[in-house]
């Protein structure tokens, strides 16, 4: 299963860069925005425009924290949330919730 996903990941996946507190990470990954909200109208303005309070979708084979950054096709991500998931005993795949960190409170 894990040669599958890293198969996936090398094909399809995009490049991103993972900026951890003490390095930078080139890897792939699929970075997606979430659907949930039906691509609706970015949610506010502000004194330097819109606000897009869209969240972002992070699967990947390399661990990210809440405190990373993450750099893809001239956007920065920061993480919210993130979380490993398993099969067995066996780590499959890394998940994390992202916003844009232009936007994102600090």
């Amino acid at each position: 299963m894990t040669n599958w996903i890293r198969e996936m990941l090398s094909r399809h996946g995009q490049r991103v860069i993972i900026r951890a507190k003490d390095r930078d990470t080139e890897t792939r990954a699929f970075i997606q925005p979430v659907t949930e909200r039906q691509e609706r109208e970015p949610d506010g303005m502000t004194e330097l425009g819109m606000l897009d309070g869209r969240l972002w979708l992070y699967l990947g084979r390399n661990a990210v924290d809440p405190a990373d950054r993450i750099f893809w096709n001239e956007m920065e991500f920061k993480v919210r949330s993130s979380r490993p998931y398993y099969m067995g005993e066996t780590m499959l795949y890394w998940w994390a919730s992202l916003e844009r960190a232009k936007e994102a409170a600090e």
